[in-house]
Formats: structure tokens, C-alpha cells, sequence
């Protein structure tokens, strides 16, 4: 049986039937796509590896529990399950994600083109603090649709459905959190 020729829905369907060893091909099939998004939110590998032998965990009792009916949506629901792993987590942590450019550098070290004084070593630096802490007060649904977008690259439409909203929620969550923390920087040169 060449289950790489089988949809995901066909192997979902083998599984709740007793056809153990399909969910192998499964995982096989998704655990780059699925690892590397969580991976990109939590910037530690073995955090990463955890959230996603946890996000297979829950996968595996959910369709063992009869619960799964995502059909014909297999990795779009497991990409949810570890969204939301990763979202207890930076709950349960209270903490702030470093935000990366694409190729994985911290955004706020981006283009150092000349040698910084000392002076503008602790500026940049106090400006990079500032602006995690103000990114960090945003509400959770602003927060996280900014850190999608901008820490992990993630299209609004990649965005909606991890989040399970519309399109529009998405771009309005992110044009609020734009606002605000323009609103922020503000009270900020004021004070």
C-alpha cells in the first residue's frame, strides 16, 4: 500500500478504522511544516520539539476519541492545535517573543551599517526594550496576530485560519495593534 498516494483524509479515515501505522505517513508528511511554525514563534528547539510531540499527543487522542471532524482539513486543524499549545505556553510564561526578520536575525538588530558610539549602543538598546515591553502590553488577540505576521511571516489568510477568524478580524487586529503601539510610542516621548 503506497500511502503517499493517499489524501490526508483517506489516511485519517485508515487510522480510526485500526490502521496504526498510517499515522506515520502523516507525520511524516506535515512534521516540517507544523515544527518550523512553531519553531518560528518559540526561537528554541527543544521548546519546539516538546510543543510539537504535545500537538501529536492531543492529535492522536482526539481522533482516538472519536472528536476529530475537521474533514478534509487535517493540517490546518493540527497547525491549530500547536497554535494554541504555543499560545498556553507564552501564557503560562508571560513572556515576550523575540521578534525575527525572516531569515531568523532579531528585527531589532537589523542593518548595523556603521560602528555604533556608546551612546547609541544604549539607545538602540533601550529603544529595542521599550518597544518589546510596549508590544507586550498590547491586548492578546493584537499581540498575537503582530507576532504571526511580523515574527513568523505568516499571510493574514494563514493568520485567520490559525486563529479562527475572518480575514478582515485579522487585518483589523493588526491595524489596531499598529495604532496602539504608535499611540504608545507617543505617550512614551512625551512623558
Amino acid at each position: 500500500m503506497k500511502l503517499e498516494l493517499y489524501s490526508d483524509q483517506d489516511l485519517v479515515k485508515s487510522y480510526l478504522t485500526g490502521e496504526e501505522s498510517v499515522l506515520e505517513e502523516l507525520l511524516k508528511r506535515h512534521k516540517s511544516k507544523i515544527y518550523t511554525s512553531i519553531y518560528l514563534l518559540v526561537k528554541d528547539q527543544y521548546l519546539a520539539e516538546d510543543i510539537f510531540q504535545d500537538a501529536f499527543i492531543k492529535v492522536i487522542n482526539t481522533l482516538r476519541s472519536g472528536r476529530y471532524n475537521e474533514e478534509g482539513k487535517f493540517l490546518p486543524w493540527v497547525m491549530r492545535i500547536a497554535h494554541n499549545l504555543v499560545i498556553d505556553y507564552f501564557r503560562r510564561e508571560k513572556r515576550a517573543p523575540v521578534i525575527t526578520s525572516a531569515d531568523g536575525t532579531d528585527i531589532f538588530n537589523l542593518l548595523q551599517i556603521h560602528e555604533e558610539s556608546a551612546e547609541e549602543k544604549m539607545l538602540r538598546e533601550q529603544t529595542h526594550f521599550d518597544l518589546r515591553a510596549m508590544i507586550h502590553l498590547l491586548p492578546d488577540d493584537q499581540k498575537e496576530v503582530l507576532i504571526m505576521r511580523h515574527y513568523a511571516d505568516l499571510s493574514f489568510k494563514d493568520i485567520a485560519e490559525l486563529t479562527d477568524v475572518s480575514i478582515n478580524t485579522a487585518l483589523g487586529r493588526m491595524r489596531y495593534a499598529l495604532s496602539n503601539l504608535r499611540k504608545m510610542m507617543k505617550v512614551k516621548e512625551i512623558s
